[in-house]
């Protein structure tokens, strides 16, 4: 199995392979660089696992949410990628992405994936660890601000991303049990990306290029030249 994994959804810019048993990985914290890492990443994971592209069987990319350039810039390289070689694609949310950055604990704790949406907003969604390395969704992705986020009742806590660094506060008082653990330095990583995917494409879950849509919450994607002043 091969499979090629891209995440751009936010200030992390990361690409991954799956080779066989081996899962190897480029990450680099690059805001506003994506489009000039991305696909040297992509070559140079392929140059050392010593395949090109036409070895692949099927292209995964993190769909979002995350900041709209990112994310339409990783769905469009994965679809462009995918027809060019006649591959699949598996569209991974980048929040259940950013979930396994948390650490691995025993017992039922939650995660918090929470990303920093700008505009006093935060893009979020809770998971639990299903024991067999994917997740159980506790609730949907949406975006709200950090003060008006409702969660599921647990009793233990875990928090990553960039939402956490922005509005630790507010959201600590959103926490329906104990805090276990805490990171705002985190981002969704492709390596998670081919992780979640490779489950889903052993599952039949892989689709046609067309089909990889990317997702956005937010439903002006597009701002004024004022708003921006004020973001």
């Amino acid at each position: 199995m091969n499979l090629l994994a891209i995440e751009t959804a936010t200030e992390a810019c990361s690409v991954a392979l799956i080779h066989g048993q081996e899962l190897i990985a480029r990450s680099e914290i690059a805001p506003r660089r994506h489009t000039e890492l991305v696909l040297p990443m992509a070559d140079a994971l392929l140059a050392e696992a010593g395949i090109d592209r036409h070895a692949l069987d099927a292209i995964a990319v993190g769909r979002g949410p995350g900041a709209f350039t990112g994310v339409r810039l990783g769905v469009s390289l994965a679809q462009g990628m995918a027809l060019g070689l006649d591959l699949p694609v598996i569209t991974i949310s980048s929040l259940a992405a950013l979930a396994l950055e948390a650490p691995e604990e025993g017992g039922a704790t939650a995660i918090l994936a929470v990303i920093d949406a700008r505009m006093g907003e935060i893009y979020a969604a809770s998971y639990r660890r299903d024991g067999h390395g994917g997740l159980i969704a506790l609730d949907e992705e949406r975006i709200c601000t950090a003060d008006s986020l409702q969660l599921p009742a647990a009793s233990a806590w875990q928090v990553v991303g960039t939402g956490w660094a922005t509005y630790a506060t507010e959201l600590s008082q959103r926490l329906t049990g104990t805090l276990h653990s805490a990171d705002g330095a985190r981002y969704p990583q492709a390596a998670h990306v081919a992780e979640l995917a490779l489950a889903e494409f052993n599952a039949g879950r892989a689709q046609a290029p067309e089909l990889a849509l990317p997702v956005y919450l937010r439903d002006k994607v597009a701002l004024t030249l004022v708003e921006q002043g004020k973001a």
